[in-house]
């Protein structure tokens, strides 16, 4: 079974390309669902993430992730520790998706994780895919998000590894820019060859005329 992981900087497209990776058959297990799902009521976050930072446990349980995030924002030690809850859990997240593939004989399988290279996920990985889009329509797509301001733009690129670097590190880079239907046939092509037993050259296509 291969394991792909799927990154890219906010605004590139990973989550669309996620779902289409989904609507191809490959099974991905999303990160960020998996937090949302940590924080929720009964959530096995709770506890601790309300023990660490009062004030953000909602009246009927679960964490109210919009109070959360104003703590943490902009404060790197309350970041810290709020990962150091969150991370290991995601993991254990992830293990189990795995195991599952694994044991239902998947022969692709792809872990969606927004800070992938920032937090060392690549050594979980057999492969990576990078989704990159030009600077000006990264900027167009987040600005237009509900609520979204300059300065929260600004945070969270510097979080982030740029784009440039990210690209550098990738063995697969899928760029989104030029509209989803091409976007989808390049992924498409891509599934096909990394499914392919020995897939670096048994299907007649390279991996990197994928890309």
């Amino acid at each position: 079974m291969i394991v792909l992981g799927l990154t890219g900087s906010v605004g590139m497209g990973k989550s669309t390309a996620a779902a289409m990776f989904r609507r191809l058959g490959v099974p991905v297990h999303d990160s960020d669902a998996a937090v949302h799902r940590l924080l929720a009521r009964h959530g096995a976050a709770v506890q601790a993430v309300a023990a660490e930072f009062p004030g953000v446990l909602r009246p009927e349980g679960g964490i109210d992730r919009a109070a959360l995030g104003a703590r943490v924002f902009g404060d790197a030690a309350a970041l810290k520790r709020l990962e150091r809850i969150l991370h290991p859990l995601v993991r254990r997240s992830q293990q189990r998706f795995l195991a599952a593939a694994r044991a239902a004989r998947r022969p692709l399988v792809v872990l969606d994780i927004p800070l992938l290279y920032e937090t060392g996920g690549e050594r979980r990985c057999d492969a990576v895919i990078v989704v990159s889009a030009p600077p000006f329509l990264q900027r167009a797509r987040v600005m237009a998000r509900p609520g979204m301001t300059e300065a929260r733009f600004r945070a969270v690129l510097a979080k982030q590894m740029p784009d440039a670097e990210k690209r550098r590190r990738a063995d697969y880079v899928l760029s989104s820019g030029l509209g989803r239907a091409v976007t989808f046939r390049r992924l498409k092509r891509l599934v096909a060859v990394l499914r392919c037993p020995r897939h670096s050259g048994a299907c007649g296509r390279s991996p990197a005329e994928a890309d």
